[in-house]
């Protein structure tokens, strides 16, 4: 097990790297940046000590470099302007929209976007595993026909729009305040017991909101898994040689149809976030995603760059522990070709 842990985190490290390059392509594809952008539009309002600052900005930030030299030294894999040492020296770049490095921007945002994806993650597995089993063993049951019939009413529902309800529901019945992660006189108070308690109230409602589709997903996909492994040949033997249910149900069939479900983990992140963007705007909840939309709008290079290398990661993370989950559960995964001699 230890050998397959560490070969998994090797194999983190080529593949950041060309998540990186992928990210670097990505935000530089539109023509122009936010400095080229600011400078056309200053030529055009005839503001020449402006633009002289704009240019000097663009050569202190490596923008008038060549594409691969850019990403190099975005990285920090080669040595840039005084000031621009890369991510690797732990320089996340600056802020050109906001006027600031991006570890000012987004560094308040980062643990509660954290936060609130881990929570979103537990919500989705905590209500859809039990769901997930009762619709596969008692299928075609009214129970089973109502937990679908919900999952489509969660799939097609607008998640702003039941964020909107949630919010007004909250409020109206328990007084939390309108949006936001947590009351606002705790808004840049430093972290306390109440604080956190405020912080875990008002998680509930956006992480229902968030959580909903894929909770809906989830679902459908460990009944079906289950259905298939259920009508197997090896199933009606073990009922045939009186295993118990339930026994029968935990030993074979159930551990068999988890292997996709829990595969499932790093795919969720990245769907969040991008997700739950519209949801954060509506919301007004302190996360990554409403910054990068804006970034992204603005072409906030730096920005924009770091937030979608930090959801890669979190991807990689959950993808990780996926596979080791995996490992626990099957050991034919982390034994690999030896398993099948």
């Amino acid at each position: 097990m230890a050998v397959y842990v560490i070969r998994r985190l090797l194999a983190m490290i080529p593949t950041l790297l060309v998540i990186s390059f992928l990210t670097f392509v990505i935000i530089e594809l539109p023509p122009g940046d936010y400095l080229s952008n600011q400078i056309e539009q200053l030529k055009s309002q005839g503001e020449s000590a402006s633009v002289a600052k704009m240019e000097f900005l663009r050569k202190e930030f490596a923008l008038d470099r060549p594409f691969l030299e850019r990403y190099l030294i975005w990285v920090g894999l080669w040595p840039g302007p005084s000031g621009f040492d890369g991510l690797l020296q732990g320089n996340w770049g600056w802020s050109f929209e906001y006027n600031q490095p991006v570890d000012q921007v987004v560094g308040p945002t980062l643990l509660l976007t954290v936060i609130l994806n881990a929570a979103t993650i537990l919500f989705v597995y905590v209500v859809s595993f039990p769901i997930g089993i009762y619709s596969a063993t008692r299928q075609y049951s009214w129970g089973d026909y109502g937990f679908t019939f919900l999952g489509y009413i969660g799939l097609a529902t607008p998640n702003f729009l039941l964020g909107l309800v949630l919010l007004y529901l909250s409020n109206r019945w328990f007084g939390l305040s309108i949006g936001g992660l947590m009351a606002p006189e705790y808004i840049d108070r430093p972290w306390s017991l109440e604080k956190v308690q405020s912080v875990l109230a008002h998680l509930i409602v956006p992480t229902i909101v968030i959580g909903t589709s894929g909770t809906a997903g989830m679902i459908r996909r460990l009944r079906a898994n289950l259905l298939d492994e259920l009508h197997k040949q090896y199933v009606t033997t073990a009922r045939a040689k009186g295993l118990r249910e339930a026994r029968l149900l935990v030993k074979y069939p159930l551990r068999m149809a988890l292997n996709p479900f829990i595969a499932d983990i790093g795919n969720l992140i990245p769907s969040m976030v991008s997700g739950s963007v519209i949801v954060s705007v509506v919301l007004n909840l302190p996360t990554v995603g409403p910054i990068l939309l804006d970034a992204l709008q603005s072409q906030d290079q730096f920005l924009s760059g770091f937030i979608l290398l930090f959801v890669a990661v979190l991807t990689l993370i959950g993808m990780l522990i996926s596979d080791l989950l995996l490992a626990v559960l099957d050991p034919r995964i982390r034994l690999g070709a030896e398993a099948s001699k």
